[in-house]
């Protein structure tokens, strides 16, 4: 009950203009109690000149009340003092830089709980009391504290903006709008407002909806994510599994070959063997009786001689020709070369299967909405660098490479290269090593007028020209121009000749751009079709009656 009265007093003997006790309380008209200073000073304001009003019911008083001070008050706050009462409140209720302060205090200012539009002014708690009690201001519109009041206030006329033009999309006051906005459509802010903010909703609308849209792509995506995981876990077991019982063929093979020719070469040695100790035999069989017959020959008694010649053996025949004759020594070279044919067979039976591997892989695609556009500038082409290397298993003997395969020159004399089923013939072509899939750019420096510059699957005829079948395709440059081949249809190309040529495939989009490369870069030629198989780089050369010197192409290697 004690505690009830002491709030009691806090809220009836405090000032509500600077929020403490009362000091000097005076009295005005209306009955409300305020410290003779701060009404004083209220009073005195700048915006108070001839009409005075009461801070808390804003009751005008014409002319200025005389102040007399309230004895009672004054005594019963005296009273209050003595029994340690403070009606000051807490420093957390007092204004801070970032707050909003109360317009109406004095001194140290209350934080605003309020700001009312209609009077452009921001209340604290005590001060906001009137706009609830009072009448006349119950109906002013409140909105939380706000430091940007007086950009409500029109700069030009000083009043409250009300008004919307919406031909100038601005506010304006009624001043205005009468003045320079006058025949422009306009209507009040509210309405404004109340329009603004149905369009205001349906924004929010839809970027919810896209929100809650791309949060179930998200989910999607992670799912995605979690699916191509778990997949390519499971590829890698299983590739592994599968590589490391070919690994156990190939070392059970070995060891069967290995076996094999221990067994054979025990087999073989045994006998040469057997053949040797037989010969050492008649050897020291023949050595025993050249002894005797050396003995005999050496007796001198003539009887003796004619008595111990009759019983000399015979000498047999030999089981053995005269010599052996033993084939060339080739021994088990023969082994050697159908282990090096079979080495040969499975590096190409790999290769092929590994073109097939490197598609399955790239084909693992996840299909999203949008592509990876064409690169414009060449800084970006490099991003895709590809290096190249010439495969001399597909070089026509007349083409000579070098530069670790990275160039090619046709030459007037044949090549020694070794017979292969890849190697070109009447065409004088040569493929790349690579296989290509995905993004990839490359640039050719070019000698001489003879030299096009292609693309083709592996599989391409090895007797037709690149660009004249439905599986390559080629630029052909020449001294003053380009022309484009595919399917032995001739597309001519214009642009600047140079001496480099630039090429970018997308191979999963389907792009392949031709580019003449110098101090710029200018496209010559793109095409855009469906590519079905791994492509491989193509150069080709020819004798041109226009150019003296051999003709080469050499891949760049760039940084």
């Amino acid at each position: 009950m004690e505690q009830r009265i002491v709030q009691l007093d806090q809220s009836n003997f405090s000032c509500s203009i600077c929020l403490d006790l009362l000091k000097d309380p005076v009295t005005i008209p209306c009955g409300h109690n305020y410290c003779k200073n701060c009404i004083n000073c209220y009073w005195d304001g700048e915006y108070q000149m001839m009409i005075h009003s009461c801070p808390q019911c804003r009751r005008e008083f014409i002319p200025r009340p005389v102040l007399e001070k309230n004895f009672m008050l004054a005594e019963l706050v005296e009273d209050l003092k003595k029994t340690g009462l403070q009606a000051a409140p807490a420093d957390h209720c007092y204004a801070g830089p970032e707050d909003v302060p109360c317009d109406v205090c004095t001194g140290r200012k209350m934080k605003a709980v309020k700001s009312c539009l209609v009077c452009l002014v921001s209340y604290c708690k005590n001060h906001l009391q009137p706009h609830y009690n009072a009448p006349p201001l119950q109906n002013h519109k409140l909105v939380n504290p706000s430091k940007n009041l007086q950009q409500n206030i029109c700069s030009r006329h000083y009043e409250v903006m009300k008004i919307f033009c919406r031909t100038d999309q601005q506010c304006i006051c009624y001043l205005c709008a009468m003045e320079e906005h006058k025949g422009h459509e306009m209507v009040s802010a509210k309405a404004e407002r109340a329009e603004k903010q149905k369009k205001l909703k349906e924004s929010r609308q839809q970027i919810h909806q896209r929100i809650q849209d791309q949060e179930e792509d998200v989910k999607l995506l992670q799912q995605e994510v979690e699916a191509i995981n778990v997949s390519a876990d499971k590829a890698v077991e299983d590739s592994e599994k599968i590589f490391t019982e070919l690994i156990r063929l190939l070392q059970e093979r070995s060891s069967e070959v290995k076996q094999q020719i221990r067994s054979q070469q025990e087999t073989e040695v045994s006998r040469v063997k057997d053949v040797q100790e037989k010969l050492e035999q008649e050897i020291t069989e023949l050595k025993r009786k050249d002894a005797e017959l050396e003995q005999l020959s050496h007796t001198e008694d003539h009887t003796q001689f004619l008595l111990n010649y009759p019983s000399l053996p015979a000498l047999r025949e030999s089981t053995h020709s005269s010599s052996i004759n033993i084939r060339p020594l080739r021994h088990f070279e023969d082994v050697t070369a159908a282990v090096t044919e079979l080495r040969d067979k499975l590096q190409d039976v790999l290769r092929d299967a590994w073109t097939n591997i490197s598609v399955a892989v790239t084909k693992v695609d996840v299909l999203l909405s949008e592509p990876a556009s064409e690169p414009k500038t060449r800084t970006r082409l490099l991003k895709y660098l590809q290096e190249i290397t010439l495969d001399p298993n597909t070089a026509h003997r007349n083409l000579l490479l070098s530069e670790g395969n990275r160039k090619v020159t046709l030459m007037g004399q044949k090549q020694f290269y070794p017979d292969h089923p890849d190697r070109f013939s009447g065409v004088f072509q040569v493929l790349s090593r690579e296989s290509l899939i995905g993004h990839c750019y490359w640039e050719v420096e070019r000698t001489g007028s003879g030299v096009y510059v292609a693309v083709s699957y592996q599989n391409i005829n090895r007797t037709e020209a690149f660009g004249f079948n439905d599986k390559s395709w080629s630029l052909y440059g020449y001294t003053d121009s380009y022309t484009f081949y595919y399917n032995n249809i001739e597309t001519p190309v214009p642009g600047p000749v140079s001496s480099r040529i630039g090429v970018y495939l997308d191979h999963t989009a389907g792009i392949l751009s031709f580019y003449s490369v110098s101090k710029t870069m200018t496209l010559l030629h793109r095409v855009q079709t469906r590519f079905t198989q791994p492509l491989h780089v193509g150069v080709g050369l020819y004798f041109s009656l226009s150019c003296s010197d051999a003709s080469s192409a050499e891949f760049i290697k760039l940084k």
